[in-house]
């Protein structure tokens, strides 16, 4: 199974940027499905982004413009670029890689520690 570490996280203030990446070890994320979902205190896990395969994206309606999320397999890595932030986006991203279906990660997914984004006023 892959191990995923994120990194990149901070605070920044509303209407900055951050880039978070993924790190993967111990297996290509190439035949994955890479994705990243957020969770706010007090608040479900939430899907923010995937990047299929062939490098197809999808977003979340709330990121749809501001986000981008991106793969390099040579470097084994997944990127979220995070635009025009707003205090609402606020939350710990996590990573996740595995065989997506149905709007959801399913089969035993990898998924990384977290990285907390702090959005101030």
């Amino acid at each position: 199974q892959v191990q995923l570490a994120e990194s990149g996280g901070g605070l920044v203030q509303s209407g900055g940027s951050l880039r978070l990446s993924c790190a993967a070890s111990g297996s290509k994320i190439s035949t994955n499905v890479m994705g990243w979902y957020r969770q706010a205190p007090g608040q479900e896990r939430d899907l923010v982004a995937t990047v299929a395969r062939d490098g197809d994206t999808k977003y979340a309606d709330s990121v749809e413009g501001r986000f981008t999320i991106s793969r390099d397999n040579a470097k084994n890595t997944v990127y979220l670029q995070m635009n025009s932030l707003k205090v609402e986006d606020t939350a710990v991203y996590v990573c996740v890689a595995g065989t997506f279906r149905a709007g959801s990660f399913v089969v035993s997914p990898s998924w990384g520690q977290g990285t907390q984004v702090t959005v101030s006023p």
